[in-house]
């Protein structure tokens, strides 16, 4: 049974198209993995099935009453809410529902007694309708689900506000899970989740019933829940059974055949072309030539395999730094409150740190507090001589509406604009994406922007928050060889095992100091 279709979709932004005449099925309990490289249109594509956007062409049709629940990678939380309310909007229609019912119950007190029948129908009705999904244990399943996501510690009466980027996450997160909708669409739910959350959020989907698309770059968590592959590349859209790996065998096998079938025929068009130059004017031959030159003008060209530019990330290193990179004594950061113990902290040249432990407990506070970016509780931090300092914040800063390359041109005035967008380039950025405005680009792409801010200034300590979010796997692979190599030292947030195990040399669990509860 076919949950949505997708009919002859085109789309773009300006004179950038994004994709042309995709079609689409979404069959009931297919688990979608829906991939591509940075820009290809996955969250545009996400935005367009959901009603959000409007395609140039092309429609989409969903089934009858079929409720679909979206986790949006950019959704935000309003100020003023707590956890709790913001949960319970999860359940919305069914407050509804019991307003409706009890506005029937009020005019059944002054109505006559046929309509009073009719009235008593309807409410019953409405009364099933609630104990079907629940109604009157709504706190008891909001407390359940929270507690799997660890939002039971953050306090379910805190306001939104006052909350980390990856506890928004998780509030999000566990909204539309208590929603319990027909099909799921997920946009990069494990950015900003720490491994045990994504341990849970991974055996949910794996028992899963109902469908579900989800666009992530985390591949172990991907290959571990899908079934099924969509492939965003060059403006289509293609099926592949199996999990992410499979897809990537049989990707590259096609892509081979694809460069040896243009070559073959690269090579047949030069011999006829030749043979037609040097035997049309000849009266015995020219019927041949004519021939040939019949077989080229009929002939399907094979397009060559289009190469997506591979990023290179090859940071510049400065000069060699004290033997100590910093030492805390007594330090305790937080901001109305301390998040910390007194930390007693050290750490020297050449060491690569990450810091992990669960959302909200400080890990971004403790790099700004280091950096003397914020001030601290108590205590003192002291930063060692002749530090570079090379700092990777989570999401990047301004309003977006300067130019990639203006963005670029301002951190470094003296580059040409051959120097710019050669840079950008090195990046894996298009020319498409090096002229448009930060604003417009995808979640990785912009870190492709803040990462070429990076590489392109000395430096001896990198100092790295969850750098790995928003970014493919073919620019995560090369910022981690881009890591083994940096002769410098690293101190790095990051939620991703698979991507530090071979670059750490010390791991810090900042879950053993905080006073948060986790």
């Amino acid at each position: 049974m076919s949950i949505m279709t997708v009919k002859n979709l085109s789309h773009g932004f300006g004179d950038r198209a994004i994709f042309e005449d995709v079609s689409f099925r979404l069959l009931k309990g297919e688990h979608i993995g829906l991939v591509g490289a940075n820009g290809e249109g996955k969250s545009t594509f996400m935005n367009i099935i959901t009603g959000k956007l409007q395609p140039d062409e092309g429609n989409v049709m969903w089934a009858k009453n079929v409720n679909v629940g979206y986790m949006d990678q950019h959704a935000v939380l309003k100020p003023g809410m707590t956890v709790r309310e913001a949960l319970a909007q999860a359940f919305d229609y069914l407050f509804d529902m019991e307003k409706k019912m009890n506005s029937i119950y009020e005019e059944m007190v002054s109505a006559n007694l046929r309509d009073m029948e009719e009235m008593m129908e309807e409410a019953s009705v409405l009364q099933d309708l609630l104990m079907a999904h629940d109604f009157y244990t709504i706190d008891v399943k909001i407390e359940e689900v929270s507690r799997a996501l660890g939002l039971m510690d953050i306090g379910l009466e805190k306001d939104v506000s006052e909350l980390s980027g990856g506890q928004r996450t998780k509030i999000l997160l566990a909204k539309l899970l208590l929603a319990k909708p027909d099909i799921l669409l997920l946009d990069e739910p494990t950015n900003y989740l720490d491994k045990e959350h994504i341990a849970w959020l991974q055996r949910y989907l794996q028992e899963y019933e109902n469908a579900f698309i989800l666009i992530s770059h985390d591949i172990p968590f991907m290959n571990s829940v899908v079934n099924i592959i969509y492939h965003m590349y060059d403006g289509d859209l293609k099926r592949y059974a199996g999990d992410y790996d499979k897809f990537r065998e049989t990707f590259e096998m096609q892509q081979a055949q694809q460069e040896a079938a243009y070559k073959r025929q690269q090579a047949e068009i030069a011999d006829l072309k030749d043979f037609v130059a040097r035997n049309k004017s000849r009266v015995a031959t020219r019927n041949m030539a004519m021939s040939r030159q019949k077989k080229l003008d009929s002939m399907q060209i094979i397009e060559r395999p289009s190469e997506k530019p591979k990023p290179e990330f090859n940071f510049k290193e400065g000069r060699l730094s004290g033997k100590v990179i910093f030492e805390t004594k007594d330090l305790v950061i937080g901001y109305d409150e301390p998040l910390s113990k007194p930390l007693n902290l050290y750490m020297e040249r050449k060491q690569k740190i990450v810091i992990e432990g669960a959302n909200g407990i400080g890990k971004t506070t403790l790099l700004k507090s280091l950096l003397g970016l914020v001030p601290v509780v108590s205590g003192e931090s002291v930063k060692g001589d002749l530090l570079e300092i090379g700092y990777f914040e989570q999401e990047m800063s301004g309003d977006g509406r300067n130019s990639c390359i203006d963005e670029i041109w301002q951190e470094f005035p003296a580059f040409t604009q051959y120097e710019v967008r050669s840079a950008l380039s090195k990046c894996g950025l298009l020319a498409k994406h090096i002229e448009s405005k930060v604003m417009v680009l995808s979640g990785g792409e912009q870190a492709k922007v803040r990462l070429c801010k990076l590489i392109n200034r000395a430096s001896n300590l990198l100092v790295l928050d969850e750098p790995t979010n928003h970014l493919d796997a073919e620019a995560k692979a090369e910022l981690k060889r881009a890591l083994q190599q940096y002769k410098g030292s690293i101190l790095m947030v990051c939620h991703e095992p698979e991507f530090y195990q071979d670059i750490a040399t010390d791991v810090w669990d900042l879950s053993k100091w905080t006073t948060r509860l986790v």
